[in-house]
């Protein structure tokens, strides 16, 4: 495993982070694997030398984050990793249940404290833009739950550059707690942030985790354009259906098939490494439903891509439409 400093913190974490929306309970999604099923991922990833977990308050609906807590106590020394976790995403019916308030912040930062059995999360971040709080508020009382020992560092997922930007200047001029790290969607079939916010974070030193490296499994190259494919999550994930599946996906898909063939490699490390070579990235989060996924993830680390190749992959690639900003 590599290791890189995560934007301009101090803090160092592995090349690729451990995603745990998959760790809860079916009954929350039908492809999530129960917490006897998720604890050997965990674990497994802690032996490969991953050091960077991330979750949701949203995922299972708290259960992500409780499995993780556990896992974590019982196989590593909680001052040896790096959690993060998000809030903002709707935790109960209750107006205030959701979003970027003061009052949400304040609820969501101590259950998931309570949920992943720990004193303080090292990266918090706001899950999406929240259009009816102004971001004043929302950096005020992330600055005093930074101030407070709660966290260590904050975050944003995916927004407008404008809006990153925005946040960035009012923290700065008011002396606030500045996002250290963004996590956006980002792989070889959506690449939209190229345009602005991949260089905005470039600029001001911030950390990119993208998420969905993979495409939602899309780039494994065993998705089909008539059934979706076989798996349960390839064919219930609505969202990947609307983020990808156009042909030209496709054909980003059969040169990632293609190249992977040659250099006798499975199509996952080959996607995985064109986004390793990214300028900007820090650390991918990876999601793993089988433990070859973990092992594959690791010897990407290892793929270098020639020119031609990179040339061969990005070739195809059409303008989609700006998704997940909501």
């Amino acid at each position: 495993m590599d290791y890189v400093r995560l934007g301009t913190t101090g803090v160092e974490v592995s090349r690729l982070c451990l995603g745990t929306m998959t760790y809860g309970t079916p009954k929350w999604r039908p492809w999530v694997l129960d917490e006897e099923a998720s604890r050997p991922f965990i674990k497994r990833a802690l032996e490969l030398g991953f050091n960077f977990f991330d979750t949701a308050d949203i995922y299972s609906l708290g259960v992500s984050e409780e499995i993780l807590g556990r896992a974590i106590k019982d196989f590593a020394r909680r001052e040896d990793v790096v959690i993060a976790t998000k809030f903002r995403n709707p935790m109960g019916p209750g107006p205030n249940q959701q979003g970027a308030s003061r009052k949400h912040i304040m609820a969501s930062i101590d259950a998931s404290l309570r949920r992943l059995g720990t004193d303080y999360v090292d990266l918090y971040l706001i899950h999406r833009w929240d259009y009816a709080t102004p971001i004043e508020e929302t950096l005020r009382a992330l600055d005093d739950i930074v101030r407070a020992g709660k966290v260590l560092y904050i975050g944003a997922c995916s927004m407008f550059a404008w809006q990153f930007a925005k946040a960035l200047y009012l923290a700065d001029r008011n002396g606030w707690t500045r996002f250290a790290v963004m996590q956006n969607h980002y792989n070889l079939v959506y690449r939209e942030e190229e345009r602005e916010m991949i260089p905005l974070c470039q600029a001001e030193g911030i950390g990119v985790t993208p998420w969905s490296p993979l495409a939602r499994g899309f780039l494994a190259g065993n998705r089909r354009r008539q059934d979706w494919g076989e798996t349960v999550r390839a064919k219930t994930d609505d969202r990947a259906h609307k983020y990808y599946y156009q042909d030209d996906d496709f054909r980003i898909v059969d040169k990632v098939a293609e190249i992977a063939a040659a250099r006798g490699v499975p199509p996952t490390q080959i996607a995985l490494a064109w986004l390793l070579r990214r300028p900007g990235v820090t650390a991918p989060i990876i999601g793993a439903s089988r433990m070859e996924h973990l092992e594959q993830a690791v010897g990407a680390l290892s793929v270098k891509l020639d020119d031609a190749e990179i040339r061969a992959l990005e070739e195809p690639y059409k303008p989609h439409l700006v998704r997940d900003h909501q």
